[in-house]
């Protein structure tokens, strides 16, 4: 009997541990399987059928009618979110992958519970990864109001494999008449102008007008995935005109997830990067391109296209992803690409400006976990005028910016070197 005990017993182990080891190594997968795209370069960005495919093809049609504000760091961002808040007489509903403690932290949940005690329809989606750092007493907060609050793929025996799935999408829509999307978390870290190490440089958008409809519906999107629950109505979706005055901007809102088309934000950033004619510029947090998307970078490049790069320098959140960036970063150099690092504190825009023709905006990161992991969304602009503001704002912080030359690049040091080759070993994660 004990003979047989101990057996049972070794068997109970090796299939807990092979169990464990097979849903380590689901997390570690990089989602769905990759496909090559082969994309003919057919047109440019400034030919209808751009707008076409990007609006049928891709993603849900382009608007027209939307008036979109840029809001550049905490001091600009945060105010206007909160006012958007405070003012709901119907529904807020609120989407973000970092919500941390600190004052700011508090701030959001006192005017979220202030709504939900008022009888407004307050839903509060965190991702679980990303809230880990939240004080329990603004949950407790904000659920004895009655706030709707949900994690975003919180641990259970039936969905550990998706753990490293995580919604960093950045969404707050009020009334189903304005909305907000962009880089922004909520801690401390996004407060202020970005002026030290201490307050990061990032940029979020108002948005009013049709546009905001697709921007609530990728909200229910995940919504509905976590709880079950379809949202809709008058409070949600309201009849939304054209804005009269200023509401000249085409846009939509561009979203993926590894449960729904994890290639499609890949795709659209690889077909806007194809149209290219003059220009490509980039705000990105995190620049870990594929040999995919480098090619088609190298593409634009030997057409005469001008590719710049802002990129974090000194101050960055985490120095794995940035070996690895800069492991990627030779051929770009060597074939003419800018790639320029941000200096007074950690950069975590991300912007990408087409032609001064067509702007996307929001979550999306450069990199294998924003294309294939991660549930993400962005808010592409069809806007000469919006694109020219965006452009002195790229400009501006080009102006607090190091280039890098090639030169400098082959001239790194040994450790460096090292490290980008251990970093890219985890590139498929970054």
């Amino acid at each position: 009997m004990k003979k047989t005990g101990r057996t049972l017993r070794i068997v109970l182990l090796t299939f807990v541990a092979t169990a464990a080891l097979v849903l380590f190594a689901l997390n570690f997968t990089a989602g769905e399987k990759k496909v090559q795209h082969q994309i003919p370069r057919l047109y440019t960005s400034a030919s209808p059928q751009f707008e076409r495919a990007m609006g049928s093809l891709l993603g849900p049609g382009i608007l027209p009618g939307n008036e979109v504000k840029e809001l550049i760091n905490g001091d600009q961002i945060f105010p206007p979110m909160l006012a958007a808040i405070r003012s709901a007489q119907k529904s807020v509903t609120f989407e973000t992958y970092i919500y941390w403690s600190g004052d700011i932290g508090k701030q959001f949940a006192d005017a979220l519970a202030e709504r939900a005690r008022a009888g407004v329809a307050v839903h509060v989606l965190l991702d679980w990864v990303g809230s880990a750092k939240m004080e329990e007493s603004y949950l407790a907060e904000m659920k004895e109001a009655g706030v709707l609050v949900e994690k975003f793929h919180k641990p259970h025996w039936y969905n550990l494999a998706r753990l490293n799935n995580r919604t960093h999408r950045k969404l707050l829509v009020v009334d189903g008449q304005v909305g907000f999307t962009g880089g922004v978390g909520i801690a401390p870290e996004w407060t202020g102008n970005g002026q030290d190490p201490d307050h990061w440089r990032d940029s979020h958008y108002q948005v009013r007008g049709p546009a905001v409809a697709q921007m609530q519906a990728t909200f229910l999107d995940n919504w509905l995935k976590v709880t079950g629950k379809v949202v809709h109505g008058d409070a949600y979706f309201p009849a939304i005109a054209p804005i009269a005055s200023g509401g000249t901007q085409r846009a939509q809102m561009f979203s993926s997830s590894p449960s729904s088309g994890s290639e499609s934000m890949q795709l659209m950033y690889h077909m806007a990067v194809t149209a290219a004619e003059r220009s490509l510029d980039l705000s990105v947090a995190y620049f870990v391109p594929d040999d995919l998307t480098r090619q088609l970078m190298l593409d634009a490049l030997k057409r005469g296209v001008r590719v710049r790069l802002i990129t974090p320098g000194p101050h960055t959140d985490t120095e794995t992803v940035k070996a690895a960036s800069r492991a990627t970063w030779g051929p770009l150099l060597e074939a003419g690409a800018e790639i320029y690092e941000y200096q007074p504190s950690m950069y975590h825009c991300k912007v990408m400006i087409v032609d001064q023709r067509m702007v996307s905006v929001g979550s999306t990161n450069f990199d294998n976990r924003s294309f294939r992991l991660n549930d993400e969304a962005n808010l592409n602009v069809y806007d000469a005028a919006f694109a020219e503001r965006q452009t002195r704002v790229f400009e501006e912080d080009l102006a607090k910016s190091r280039r890098v030359t090639y030169e400098e690049w082959l001239k790194r040091p040994l450790k460096e070197r090292l490290a980008e080759r251990l970093a890219a070993l985890l590139e498929s994660q970054l």
